[in-house]
């Protein structure tokens, strides 16, 4: 896999003013790096000198020693493939500038000016430094032993020759922090990573400014931030320093260094994340390219994915590398499961909002649903209960119907009974199996096949008693669908598929128990007396249940034990697995083979030694695999289910309302990517 380039943030050990023991010092990282398969090493500010050097730098001898340890370092370099960038004081015309200097194989690609000096609290640049320009001008090389000359300017953009997607822009600290910086330039005119040397010093909170910044800088302008920082040993005097280092891609901490931390932090940057996100986003709005654009050879490793063979010689198989990112391997969930009640709440609020909207238009204050006792029905009835409480609607107003059929089991059927009688709604039981039996004799149906239309008659009466009761009693028919099923087409088309308003619409079946729980968590935090605590201990209960429950339509009948026999997971595959591919597959348009890539690291024993959550699932590629053969070819074929799907809420980045975020043609077809998917299979 071709689309990573991994990217390193450095903070040294610094002898302030010993340029030597500087240069020293950096080496040891610079071998380091080229052992972690590092293409682009970031230092921090003024690394060569110090940057607490102050006015020593304005003395003639430590000019003179920098430049004698640069050249120590280019030689001691001139072999390494790495792409580094190091703050140094450089002296130009009888003036000093706050510089970066940028290097590759023991020559000096370009060199890079501050812009902004800082002049205020405990900083005064402008004692020293010469304001940086714009505009580029080329200089002797004072390096090079033959006249050779060398960019020197803010315009300047380091281009990978076999990469069109890796361009390197630079900005100094205080850059960051302005109201335009140089970032925003760079980014319109072209450059996807921006490297950023500082040395920014430790005061309470502004670790949280400065992550701030660089996630801001890295989200808005769709770009790889490498953010590094000076440590405490260039501390003294007045000011202390945290070596907080990051770097961030599209707005995400992908590593963060410790405070106080002097070492290395580094991690694998997805320029195909960069690169679709500036195509799909149309208000990013390029501008003239007027940088000065200087090529370089891009060192760049070649990935692969955790739990797969490679299909290559032993040797070439030594050149590959493992992935060293995180990959949330449940992305419609936080990452930390302390954040679960929050965004339980929040989900939960955005659909309650949406029906109160909808009953205040049409004036009805009345809703009507289908309730199976499982998880999607019960999310949709958490919902009506809400929202008629924020509306002061009566409870009695709620319909809830259960319509027990072939397939349904007593365990679901009661929890459906439960729930209703606990949360105060009106519950009505209508048994479906007589009128389906009556509409088999209908169309001559031999009812023992237990083929689709044993299954779709079903769901579709179920549809119709609930339409009809609507307009009998005058209530808003709320449809219960998920995400994930309408995703994959598994839903009987004008049955479960259709509805008046659908508030589950853009919710994905991973993230349902979750908002379960926070309804359930708010109403024990709401509770008054020992009846409402009871009553909710008991909902709390059921709510567990109806999460381990297996998700089932319940459509063909239960086995010898009367437990549930048809079970969608054994049918589709993990929804784990589905709902993964389908926020890839949609939020950023990988290609099959990189989602599959994807996958098996995302859910490999390494990554998920990273996972914060307790629900941590492990899939072999043969696995994830055969899951996404199913899902792209049901994401295709079941478009026209999705085509004239009901209104309903937008929750998050994720949708497929046809009027908003999926324009998709009904009759696409699929086979560009189940051919990727073949050529994976005859390489496993």
């Amino acid at each position: 896999m071709n689309d990573f380039v991994r990217v390193a943030s450095v903070s040294p050990k610094v002898s302030v003013a010993d340029p030597f023991y500087n240069v020293d010092e950096m080496l040891k990282w610079a071998k380091e790096a080229e052992k972690q398969s590092v293409s682009l090493l970031v230092y921090p500010e003024l690394a060569v000198s110090g940057y607490t050097a102050h006015d020593l730098l304005l003395q003639e001898s430590l000019q003179k020693a920098c430049a004698e340890a640069v050249g120590i370092f280019a030689e001691k370099t001139a072999d390494s493939p790495v792409l580094f960038v190091f703050g140094y004081p450089f002296v130009l015309r009888g003036k000093l500038y706050n510089t970066a200097f940028v290097m590759q194989k023991g020559k000096i690609l370009g060199i890079v000016p501050k812009k902004h000096l800082p002049n205020h609290s405990e900083f005064y640049e402008e004692r020293y430094f010469q304001e940086g320009r714009e505009e580029v001008e080329w200089i002797p090389d004072f390096l090079g032993k033959e006249e050779e000359w060398i960019p020197f300017g803010m315009h300047l953009h380091f281009t990978a020759e076999n990469e069109a997607r890796f361009r390197l822009a630079v900005e100094i600290c205080e850059d960051l922090w302005v109201p335009n910086p140089p970032s925003v330039t760079h980014c319109l005119m072209g450059a996807t990573v921006i490297a950023n040397t500082t040395a920014s010093d430790a005061l309470i909170r502004k670790n949280d400014s400065r992550r701030a910044l660089v996630q801001h800088s890295s989200g808005c302008l769709h770009n790889a931030y490498i953010y590094t920082s000076a440590g405490p040993s260039e501390s003294t005097q007045d000011m202390v320093f945290s070596a907080h280092s990051m770097i961030a891609e599209n707005g995400k901490i992908l590593s963060e260094s410790p405070r106080f931390y002097e070492g290395m932090i580094y991690s694998d940057i997805d320029l195909s994340v960069l690169w679709q996100e500036r195509i799909k986003q149309n208000t990013f709005e390029t501008t003239e390219d007027s940088a000065v654009q200087v090529p370089f050879p891009l060192y760049k490793a070649d990935y692969e994915a955790q739990g797969v063979s490679a299909p290559f010689s032993s040797e070439k198989r030594k050149k590959k590398i493992s992935l060293k990112r995180f990959i949330n391997p449940m992305p419609f969930l936080p990452p930390d499961s302390g954040k679960d009640y929050e965004r339980g709440e929040e989900i939960l609020s955005i659909q309650v909002q949406g029906l109160k909207k909808r009953l205040k238009h049409i004036g009805a204050q009345k809703v009507i649903l289908g309730l199976s006792g499982g998880l999607d029905s019960t999310l949709a009835l958490f919902v009506c209960v809400e929202c008629f409480r924020l509306m002061g609607y009566d409870l009695d107003n709620i319909l809830t119907i259960t319509m027990p059929s072939f397939g349904t089991s007593k365990l679901t059927r009661n929890n459906a009974l439960e729930c209703a009688r606990l949360l105060g709604t009106e519950l009505r039981e209508i048994s479906i199996e007589d009128a389906v039996l009556q509409h088999f004799k209908d169309i001559s149906y031999d009812e023992t096949m237990r083929d689709v239309v044993y299954e779709n008659a079903q769901a579709r009466e179920r549809t119709q008693i609930l339409m009809d009761l609507a307009n009998k009693e005058g209530a808003l028919l709320v449809g219960t669908g998920d995400l994930s099923e309408s995703a994959l087409g598994f839903s009987t088309y004008n049955a479960d598929h259709m509805s008046m308003y659908n508030v589950n619409c853009d919710v994905p079946k991973t993230v349902i128990p979750l908002i379960l729980r926070s309804f359930v968590k708010e109403m024990e935090n709401a509770g008054k007396d020992s009846m409402d605590k009871e009553k909710v201990k008991a909902l709390k209960k059921i709510v567990e249940e109806i999460i381990q429950v297996p998700v089932s339509p319940e459509l063909l009948p239960p086995d010898e034990k009367g437990e549930i026999k048809q079970k969608t997971e054994e049918i589709l595959g993990p929804y784990v697995l589905h709902d993964f591919f389908l926020y890839m597959h949609l939020r950023y348009g990988f290609s099959a083979k990189k989602l599959f890539f994807l996958a098996c690291h995302a859910f490999s024993d390494e990554n998920m030694q990273y996972y914060k959550r307790e629900e941590k699932k492990t899939f072999s590629p043969k696995e994830i695999l055969q899951c996404l053969k199913v899902f792209y070819r049901r994401f295709f074929s079941q478009q026209f289910k999705r085509s004239c799907m009901p209104d309903g809420p937008k929750i998050g980045r994720i949708a497929l309302s046809p009027r908003g975020d999926l324009r998709q043609a009904s009759d696409a077809s699929s086979r560009v990517w189940l051919l990727e998917l073949e050529e994976i299979e005859h390489s496993l």
